[in-house]
């Protein structure tokens, strides 16, 4: 495969200082609601995290994005997985959303702060069922000897609790990305992109055009 003459150019829009919003959060909701409106994409919420274990591994995988505001990002996993405890040795986190028919990305880092028992016991029984009942038969990122196992794990706790409520594992819950710094990228013609740095300054955002 000839991947050096793979090449396409970027023009579907652009991206200026006096477009933006002043607070990240607020410009992430409109890109975001656009994102949604273009039905172009088929997860809108899909984000790369990025965690470094406690041997400064780093360590990338999908996860999607339950809720937002001005306090941070939300998204809940398994906390015995590898992400999970990559998070407890180190919470610095980087999200990122790859919207490439918009030919826009955005990433987001910041400290990954664990959920409270009530927010994870809310959104763990709005989840469906069958759902439910998945985190609770999978022992996330451990070894198993075939899918048959775990396929026959999940149907016995499907029989188990096909009348009663499931119990959330102690061990599932979510995090709360608290934002450091955001970048808005824009693609731009002949490669020379529109990108812009939000950066804390103090109690107010500093806004910096970054060179493509």
């Amino acid at each position: 495969m000839d991947l050096q003459a793979m090449r396409r150019e970027y023009g579907l829009g652009s991206l200026h200082r006096e477009q933006l919003e002043s607070d990240p959060v607020k410009q992430f909701e409109r890109w975001m609601q656009q994102a949604i409106d273009s039905n172009l994409l088929s997860d809108p919420t899909a984000m790369t995290l990025a965690t470094v274990n406690a041997e400064q591994m780093p360590s990338q995988r999908i996860v999607l994005l339950k809720g937002y505001d001005l306090k941070g990002f939300r998204f809940y996993t398994n906390k015995n997985s590898h992400k999970g405890q990559d998070i407890s040795a180190n919470p610095t986190v980087s999200l990122h959303f790859a919207w490439l028919p918009l030919e826009r990305q955005i990433s987001i880092i910041g400290n990954a702060v664990p959920l409270d028992d009530e927010a994870n016991d809310r959104y763990f029984h709005s989840r469906p069922k069958e759902s439910q009942i998945a985190a609770l038969a999978s022992q996330q990122s451990r070894p198993v000897e075939s899918r048959d196992v775990l396929e026959s794990h999940y149907q016995s706790l499907l029989k188990e609790y096909q009348h009663t409520e499931v119990p959330r594992p102690r061990h599932w819950g979510g995090y709360c990305v608290e934002p450091q710094q955001f970048e808005f990228w824009q693609g731009g013609q002949h490669r020379l992109h529109d990108r812009y740095v939000y950066t804390q300054d103090r109690a107010n955002w500093r806004i910096t055009r970054l060179q493509p």
